[in-house]
């Protein structure tokens, strides 16, 4: 039985990906801080129907702690890390600059000295559209230069991938790195714009809008990046790899404000605000790497997507 550690594995991403790899015959160890940067109850929520089955083992721990978390490699067998765990966000990162780099930079080597010292040797890493930054290209695709991110979070999640790729020279540690393009769906982070935008629109509340409206994003539904995440976790053809998993359909902000309005049978209250620092105009994934060497295809259209996020939103009310 094959044994997977993911770190993150209480967050949004991480439960879903959880849940799926228990139907297969796997252990799954989790790793999580459960930090307070939003609710540690909604985390609770996302991993207390595992919490008693046999192949599923639970951890709280600080990826930035390596003793801590050098106690779980070392009483488990450990295949493969899917290493999820990450301050997550673009505005706070330029709040807590030093955060983000102990989190994402310094948590990252810990695991990557860990897999070195227990002999784990196989890494699929979450990176981040982000590290693009406001690239003037019309589709992002992994070979383009990322040597100018906008905000202290995109910039350490390029170094993460760096840091990965030292490692895999270094110590035959195999990498696949998987660049997110703004995941949404059932469990998202209640900070996240369709979240947010959801729950204020029901409660008829002012939303706050950055810009005029036409600002882009690939919005991914997280059905299709736990696709990408187990193809990764699969993938052996070659030693290290960065790939695109994005949704491969742009959506404005405007036109997610007006999905979510359909779906809620309610108009939005906006309230206009000028662009923030960090914020990117545009992020459009070329999808074509993941097509050949993961069989990725995104299956769950934006329109379809929201219509989901917006029942569970209504069954979590109820």
């Amino acid at each position: 039985m094959k044994t997977i550690l993911i770190t993150g594995g209480a967050g949004f991403i991480g439960s879903h990906l959880a849940d799926k790899l228990l139907k297969n015959d796997t252990h799954i160890i989790v790793i999580d801080n459960m930090s307070d940067f939003y609710s540690p109850e909604i985390k609770q929520q996302n991993i207390k129907h595992n919490l008693k089955n046999s192949r599923y083992s639970f951890y709280k721990a600080n990826i930035e702690n390596k003793k801590e978390i050098g106690e779980v490699f070392k009483n488990n067998k450990i295949d493969v890390v899917v290493h999820l765990a990450a301050r997550a966000g673009v505005r706070p990162s330029i709040e807590n600059p030093e955060g983000y780099v102990k989190t994402n930079i310094l948590g990252t080597i810990n695991i990557l000295e860990l897999m070195k010292e227990y002999n784990v040797k196989k890494l699929v890493f979450a990176s981040s559209s982000s590290v693009y930054g406001n690239c003037k290209e019309s589709i992002f695709s992994e070979d383009l230069k990322i040597s100018e991110p906008i905000s202290p979070y995109a910039a350490t999640k390029s170094a993460c991938e760096q840091f990965c790729y030292t490692y895999h020279k270094l110590y035959g540690i195999n990498v696949v790195a998987l660049r997110f393009f703004t995941v949404y769906g059932p469990r998202q982070r209640p900070d996240l714009a369709i979240h947010k935008f959801a729950r204020l629109i029901k409660e008829r509340k002012p939303i706050p809008v950055f810009g005029d409206g036409h600002t882009k994003r690939d919005y991914t539904y997280v059905d299709d990046i736990i696709h990408g995440v187990i193809s990764a976790i699969e993938y052996n053809k070659t030693g290290y790899e960065i790939i695109n998993i994005g949704g491969g359909e742009p959506v404005t902000l405007s036109r997610m404000i007006e999905e979510l309005e359909n779906n809620l049978h309610q108009k939005a209250i906006i309230n206009r605000m000028p662009m923030q620092k960090g914020d990117v105009d545009k992020t459009v994934s070329d999808i074509t790497k993941a097509e050949a060497l993961l069989n990725y295809h995104p299956e769950t259209s934006f329109t379809e997507g929201i219509k989901k996020f917006v029942k569970w939103i209504e069954e979590q009310n109820d």
